[in-house]
């Protein structure tokens, strides 16, 4: 396929695809590919990265030095990258039918026939490889809980077809970087990074209720099944409760790892973000819904700077 048949059109792009982006500049041949690995919306790797950024702030003072921190960040960064495209690619692979009945989803690169299921293989195995080659560089122990975590991703999509809580099976696969990032500085975990997860994934469990405000109308068409589906018009009500699950599970991780006076007040700079969100929630506006997701992005980093300051202050 030549490069102006490859290149998606505005109009074709999905909307929470970041506008000419490296993706859009790429030789034509690679770009359905890089559109598979959802390298042109660079938000997915962010939130799967964020708490692993996270577990190392709570865990730096466990650390040698600031340079294995940095280092470990760095790794955790090209690894989110590398199995978050994975992880697209194989959802994709499973959800090609109903993907191709969406029209958000339509137009991706397996469903709309740019990239072949025998190719999406390859490419799946090529990235999973480049997540091995990440995860070798850690201890014994963060090898072996990295590799227990393709049960949950492996059964991920699947999912939305038996439950109406996928997302709450999101929660528990998207943030296994709150268990990795204490484990590559410690060998171990401890009940701090368990708290950490937790929180995470009652958070994701919220931005992802969010996210599938989008689709509620398509997903009720093909018996897809959603929180956005089963709560419906008390969509912000449950999403509130999660956050705030996710903000006392937070201040319980860092309780526990020994933060004090100065992460309790750097805490309230999440909450008062996620609260915005959920004040801003309108179900029935699918563009409103998607920035209000992408906004977590900064949750995160809000989150990650929060375990630092407790981290680096000990008051």
């Amino acid at each position: 396929m030549d490069q102006e048949q490859s290149t998606a059109s505005p109009q074709d792009r999905p909307a929470d695809a970041v506008p000419l982006s490296f993706v859009d500049r790429a030789p034509g041949f690679v770009q359905p590919y890089l559109r598979l690995a959802r390298l042109d919306r660079p938000i997915g790797w962010q939130l799967l990265f964020l708490p692993s950024a996270a577990s190392l702030a709570l865990a730096s003072p466990f650390a040698s030095s600031w340079l294995e921190i940095l280092n470990l960040a760095l790794l955790f960064l090209a690894g989110a990258i590398a199995m978050r495209g994975a992880g697209c690619t194989y959802n994709d692979i499973i959800d090609r039918n109903i993907d191709a009945k969406v029209e958000r989803t339509r137009g991706r690169p397996i469903p709309s026939g740019a990239v072949s299921v025998r190719a999406a293989f390859i490419f799946l195995a090529a990235q999973c490889l480049i997540g091995l080659l990440v995860l070798v560089q850690l201890n014994l122990f963060a090898i072996v809980l990295g590799l227990a975590s393709l049960l949950l991703v492996g059964a991920y999509p699947f999912m939305k077809r038996i439950t109406d809580w996928p997302q709450a099976w999101l929660g528990l696969t998207f943030n296994w970087g709150a268990l990795m990032g204490w484990a590559a500085v410690t060998g171990s975990l401890g009940a701090a990074p368990i708290l950490l997860y937790l929180g995470c994934a009652f958070w994701t469990l919220g931005y992802d209720t969010i996210y599938a405000l989008q689709d509620k109308e398509d997903d009720a068409l093909i018996g897809v099944r959603s929180t956005a589906r089963l709560f419906g018009h008390r969509s912000a009500h449950f999403v509130f409760l999660f956050y705030a699950a996710a903000i006392l599970f937070w201040f319980a991780a860092g309780f526990v790892a020994g933060s004090g006076l100065v992460f309790a007040l750097l805490l309230m700079l999440p909450a008062m973000h996620l609260v915005s969100q959920v004040l801003r929630i309108d179900i029935d506006d699918g563009a409103g819904a998607l920035r209000l997701f992408k906004s977590n992005r900064d949750t995160g980093l809000l989150l990650t700077l929060t375990l630092l300051g407790g981290s680096i202050s000990g008051v």
